[in-house]
């Protein structure tokens, strides 16, 4: 019998795994398309943008696990039950319990490892992603030049350059400053670098000249090998670091600062994010018990269950639906979080009801043919 368990057990797995890496593939992918614009607007390097991608893995995993145990679970047992395996497994004397506790098991495994992911390393990755763009925030570089564009990013401040190399000195640049009292000034430079002086940051231009014209309308024409260009009264950035909801960890969720105002004004859904950390995790079991259920929770068909399968899958999406529709409506009345626990336990409920609720049969020889029948206490 254990030998038979394991069986099962790979027949699970490998669909599993394959399941998973095809749709962590695909949310990778959808992603990455989302987050092109580091290189291409920010100009970041590609190691940064491979950073931002690998730290969403622990989020994508968590959330696509539950649906890659459903499907994987459909198509193993459905190929073993319309092989007849399984019915050979019940004509063997295995109880329904020790056919679908591989199943069970390996559900388990996922709701522990989703657990997992779902308390400290998705929090853990979604600060570390926080973290990087708070620091491209900071990138003066990217914030102050977009090749080939004249950019704004002070008031009265217009700035353009040709391009930027790898060694990030820009090329072909051109400043334009209106001042506070009416007049004017225009740098050109055909190289500039930004930097820091004295702790302050800098842009040092190099090979160039400036043309003022003050508020009277007199010109004054400067050119110079290098120039320093002062950038910490456009760029004083006081911004603190602020972890959202989804950067929280478990401790943080339950038990917030509450003498902070921005913790107080969002105590509610910090409590709901916390229970839904703890639930999401049981939607693992719940898709097991529904894909069981959609393939053992009925007689045996040599046509196949594409019907019942059909229904359970609709059923199945419907009871995602719900949990985030429930995970909403907590978002805002704390009272309603014990509905987050209700809803996967309530299909995890239906999906062994409908298992067990069928007999189990025996194969016994009727003139030479072979039938199912019922065999009570199992």
């Amino acid at each position: 019998m254990r030998l038979i368990e394991r069986y099962l057990f790979r027949q699970l797995l490998g669909p599993t795994l394959l399941a998973t890496l095809a749709l962590v593939a695909l949310a990778l992918l959808a992603r990455s398309l989302s987050e092109f614009d580091v290189i291409i607007e920010q100009r970041q390097s590609a190691g940064v943008f491979l950073k931002i991608i690998a730290l969403a893995l622990p989020q994508l995993l968590a959330m696509v696990l539950p649906i890659a145990v459903f499907v994987a679970t459909l198509v193993a047992l459905n190929r073993l039950h319309t092989e007849q395996e399984i019915v050979v497994c019940f004509a063997g004397g295995m109880s329904r319990w020790r056919v679908i506790s591989p199943a069970v098991r390996l559900a388990v495994y996922a709701t522990l490892l989703s657990l997992v992911m779902s308390l400290w390393v998705a929090p853990w990755s979604s600060r570390a992603i926080r973290e990087t763009f708070f620091d491209m925030k900071s990138d003066l570089a990217s914030i102050l030049v977009r090749p080939g564009e004249f950019t704004e990013p002070g008031p009265n401040l217009t700035v353009y350059a040709q391009t930027i190399d790898r060694d990030q000195v820009i090329h072909n640049l051109f400043i334009h400053q209106e001042k506070a009292n009416g007049g004017s000034i225009t740098y050109t430079a055909r190289e500039g670098v930004i930097g820091e002086r004295k702790g302050l940051p800098v842009l040092i231009l190099r090979k160039g000249s400036n043309q003022e014209f003050s508020s009277s309308g007199v010109l004054q024409y400067l050119s110079w090998d290098e120039y320093t260009f002062d950038l910490s009264s456009l760029f004083q950035n006081d911004e603190l670091l602020h972890y959202k909801i989804a950067d929280r960890y478990p401790h943080e969720l339950f038990f917030p600062d509450l003498t902070q105002t921005w913790e107080q004004n969002n105590q509610v859904k910090l409590l709901s994010e916390g229970h839904w950390r703890l639930t999401s995790p049981l939607y693992n079991l719940a898709m097991m018990s529904m894909a069981l259920a959609a393939v053992l929770g009925g007689s045996f068909s040599r046509m196949g269950y594409s019907k019942r399968i059909a229904v359970v899958g609709a059923a199945a999406a419907m009871v995602q639906i719900l949990g985030f529709g429930v995970k909403a409506a907590c978002d805002n009345d704390a009272a309603l979080n014990p509905l987050q626990y209700v809803v996967p336990l309530a299909a995890i409920w239906w999906g062994l009801s409908q298992i067990f609720r069928q007999k189990v049969g025996r194969y016994i020889a009727i003139g030479g043919r072979t039938a199912l029948q019922p065999l009570e206490g199992r």
